[in-house]
């Protein structure tokens, strides 16, 4: 989103004109920039055989996952539900990954006939698999590396006591049981957890993967999750791409030629392709002072964007309305019946009743996050695509709400 001649515009599109024309709240998504998030990462692994598979639980909409699926990525699912909308999206199952945590084994088999490519978390669901499949379904292993990794811990998923992966300190008992059901394993994955800072970290990961790959034969691919921080404010700390690129290309390709054969490289980007593309617009209902703060009181909340309240994640906010008014003081909050803030003591251009704000980086965990606590309407999304904004989710209705009770005769 850009200030041009004080309008703020997506893909030259005023932001007020589509506010006006589909209504707030509302999510509107800059499909350029997913695209561009797609090629930064295209050029910084050039050297490798990268395969991009989008974290659908990030923004699981079917238009942006044909959007990915157009730009050449997979897809990194979490769910069966996720499987099928990747399928429903026009992916070929092939290019979809299955990584569930703590699903019963049923929706593994589930998985498997869809034939989706399966990434096993824990020992006993591999144990089942290996009874079931034997070396006729390969699969990828999750491992837990034991690095402390991530922005806040709970987005934080390689240390010790996270519920994810097989400990690296299993790895003897993993090892039996691979050998004993004679299971194929095509591929290794690790992921520490999000808003990662340090190029360290990867390579760190990468070191103690290429150690316990000696041991897998039948190797394909080795996949490094993901976690790439993405710029929340001015001046914010990134991972700085193009550095991790380089230098875990080099260690990559002498890992490869160590093993004996050529590997492709694996990253599963949610936040990196669609945080920065997206916005939450929401008016301003009512500007309320206190003896200590002056609230702005917006037309959504956290059960349309959970973050602030869940992670403490700090999203900057601009009055979209009015970009030249003397700045002001404000906490932006939300009209849910709880504590329910999206920033705190935020100086923004005076806020009036009626104005329009916009909340940045409201692309990833956003919608896919959303809720109807308080009986409230989730909201419509927007994809600004080749310069037009197309509707790709209508806003709910009361229909909604009710949609699935069965109310009884009292």
């Amino acid at each position: 989103m850009e200030l041009v001649n004080h309008s703020y515009q997506i893909q030259g599109i005023p932001a007020l004109e589509i506010c006006q024309e589909f209504g707030t709240p509302l999510y509107v998504y800059d499909a350029n920039q997913m695209t561009q998030q797609v090629e930064s990462l295209k050029q910084a692994f050039k050297g490798l055989d990268l395969k991009i598979k989008f974290a659908t639980k990030a923004l699981s909409n079917l238009s942006v996952m044909k959007l990915f699926k157009k730009a050449g990525t997979g897809l990194d699912t979490v769910s069966i539900q996720e499987v099928e909308l990747g399928l429903m999206a026009g992916y070929t199952p092939e290019e979809i990954l299955f990584t569930p945590n703590c699903v019963s084994f049923a929706e593994i088999k589930k998985a498997v006939e869809l034939g989706v490519v399966i990434n096993i978390d824990n020992i006993s669901i591999l144990e089942q698999f290996g009874h079931e499949f034997g070396n006729r379904v390969p699969c990828c292993v999750r491992l837990n590396p034991h690095i402390m990794a991530g922005g806040n811990h709970k987005i934080s998923t390689g240390h010790i006591d996270s519920k994810f992966g097989i400990s690296i300190l299993q790895l003897r008992h993993l090892q039996r049981v691979i050998e004993t059901n004679k299971i194929k394993v095509t591929g290794l994955h690790i992921h520490t957890g999000s808003d990662i800072l340090d190029t360290e970290v990867f390579l760190q990961g990468a070191h103690i993967l290429f150690d316990i790959a000696k041991d897998f034969p039948d190797l394909t691919f080795i996949d490094f999750g993901s976690g790439f921080k993405v710029a929340y404010k001015k001046n914010d700390i990134t991972t700085n791409i193009n550095d991790l690129g380089k230098k875990l290309t080099k260690v990559f390709n002498k890992f490869c030629k160590e093993y004996g054969r050529d590997l492709e490289i694996w990253f599963e980007p949610g936040k990196y392709l669609v945080s920065e593309a997206g916005y939450l617009f929401v008016e301003t209902n009512v500007v309320k002072t206190t003896p200590a703060t002056v609230f702005a009181g917006v037309n959504s909340g956290m059960n349309h964007l959970m973050r602030p309240m869940m992670y403490d994640a700090y999203h900057s906010i601009v009055n979209v309305s009015n970009t030249e008014g003397a700045q002001r003081v404000y906490s932006v909050v939300g009209y849910i019946c709880e504590t329910d803030t999206f920033g705190w003591d935020r100086k923004l251009h005076e806020v009036r009743e009626g104005d329009i704000l916009a909340i940045k980086n409201a692309g990833a965990y956003g919608f896919s996050m959303s809720s109807n606590y308080n009986s409230r309407f989730r909201p419509a999304e927007v994809l600004v695509y080749e310069g037009k904004a197309h509707l790709i989710r209508q806003r709910e209705t009361l229909e909604d709400i009710v949609r699935g009770q069965v109310v009884l005769d009292i």
